[in-house]
């Protein structure tokens, strides 16, 4: 049956691209920022607040639980919170929409305190595992009714006072990381993580910002050891939040493979658990300068300038994994114009997200003449030497803002436009990335 609401777009050859851009703000910020500040006593204040439908899923639910949350003429989103301890039982289904990130996060939260949710989602979410957070929530006290399978629709009865617990990731993920921090900041005594493969940061950095008890310990082997002290006092912040990087990953690969194209990315997040694309990039031959390197809020801020670049093929270190988990996807474009064989591998994260991110670009970059292999945990892609990709295909963007957005910029390097079956997942995310791809193309 055809979603007679689908919105396809096609993406043709493009001229250089040129100019200097501002990207919304970072996503994860955005969500943690609004979550936080939620169980503040007081008032806070944020500006650049991504205003994708994700973030806008999670300020729905912390108003649904009880945060007076308001956005300004000017902006300026203003959040009165109901303190730790403090949220409402909500009246009906908090409903998530596509964001796994405020799915799992506000599982944790609701973990511990004395409230039953009821998380409900769009398609892609509602095929999404949720396995690996109900498992140390469930350790923590919560009782959780999943759909079969670990996925939603799902209702979480939260415990209080709930159980503290050491817990050991299995897997590297921030997501679970944070569900489990969050859970901690109402749960008396000593939360723990134990997190053999660091993964992005910006839950330790905020929850720090905002007055928790939070020690991270780096052992001889890397592990670290997150420890919060429950039934915390947080106190309102103001917060500025930079341009997502995971945004700015398809400017910065379309300036690389346009040629004649100079972009400047401006007030971009570099924090370092999650800038390992622009490492890669530069290891493929990548021109990408940093300018007006800063910090802002605990963050580090630059702008980016890059250019068109003859990109080489690279075996890319798997360690690199998390910190560009969901940069992927764009990688694969930039590797199938680069010259040789690039190598990726230890990507089996990318099998659970909004898709199944491996075998639909593998397949999506098939269908417009590129050469890629599938194995259980990467791709490997010969590249073009910067020829054009032949195009002229219809891709499948299986309700993912990320695999849609990274075949726009193939089609921007490809002999016939490269149609995208439903471009309405890119406001997710990146709601005026149409807009600001027009803009640089004039």
């Amino acid at each position: 049956m055809t979603d007679q609401t689908a919105t396809p777009r096609a993406f043709p050859a493009s001229a250089p691209l040129k100019g200097r851009i501002a990207i919304p703000g970072d996503k994860s910020i955005s969500h943690r920022s609004l979550m936080l500040s939620a169980l503040a006593v007081g008032e806070s204040r944020v500006t650049g607040l991504l205003e994708g439908h994700d973030v806008l899923a999670t300020a729905a639910a912390m108003r649904a639980m009880g945060a007076a949350i308001e956005r300004r003429d000017d902006g300026e989103w203003r959040i009165h919170g109901v303190g730790v301890g403090g949220l409402l039982q909500p009246r009906e289904a908090l409903d998530m929409g596509n964001s796994g990130t405020s799915t799992r996060l506000l599982m944790g939260l609701v973990a511990s305190h004395p409230i039953t949710a009821t998380f409900v989602g769009d398609a892609s979410l509602s095929g999404r595992p949720m396995g690996r957070v109900i498992d140390p929530l469930a350790q923590m006290g919560a009782d959780i009714s999943a759909s079969p399978g670990g996925r939603l629709p799902l209702m979480v009865r939260g415990l209080a006072p709930a159980i503290p617990l050491a817990y050991r990731l299995p897997m590297a993920s921030a997501q679970v990381k944070s569900a489990v921090l969050l859970a901690g900041l109402n749960t008396p005594g000593i939360t723990e993580v134990i997190e053999p493969v660091p993964t992005r940061d910006h839950s330790e950095r905020m929850l720090r910002g905002f007055g928790a008890d939070l020690t991270v310990e780096v052992g001889g082997d890397g592990t670290r050891h997150i420890r919060i002290r429950g039934e915390a006092e947080l106190k309102p912040q103001t917060i500025a939040v930079p341009g997502d990087p995971s945004s700015a990953a398809f400017f910065i690969v379309a300036a690389l493979i346009v040629p004649g194209s100079d972009v400047t990315i401006a007030n971009v997040g570099l924090n370092p658990t999650r800038a390992g694309l622009v490492d890669v990039l530069k290891q493929m031959g990548g021109d990408i300068e940093l300018l007006n390197a800063r910090e802002v809020g605990g963050e580090a801020v630059a702008d980016l300038r890059v250019r068109h670049s003859n990109l080489k093929g690279i075996e890319v270190d798997p360690a690199v994994a998390p910190s560009m988990i969901d940069e992927f996807p764009i990688l694969f474009v930039a590797a199938a114009l680069a010259e040789g064989r690039t190598v990726t591998r230890g990507l089996d994260e990318l099998r659970v997200k909004e898709s199944d991110r491996l075998s639909v670009m593998a397949t999506g970059l098939q269908a417009i003449g590129a050469r890629v292999q599938e194995s259980e945990d990467g791709l490997v892609i010969d590249g073009t030497g910067g020829d054009p990709l032949p195009g002229g295909a219809t891709i499948a963007g299986h309700l993912d803002h990320r695999i849609c957005m990274s075949f726009a910029v193939a089609g921007l390097v490809s002999k016939a436009p490269v149609t995208i079956d439903d471009i309405a997942p890119v406001a997710t995310s990146f709601p005026n990335f149409e807009t600001l791809l027009t803009g640089l193309q004039q």
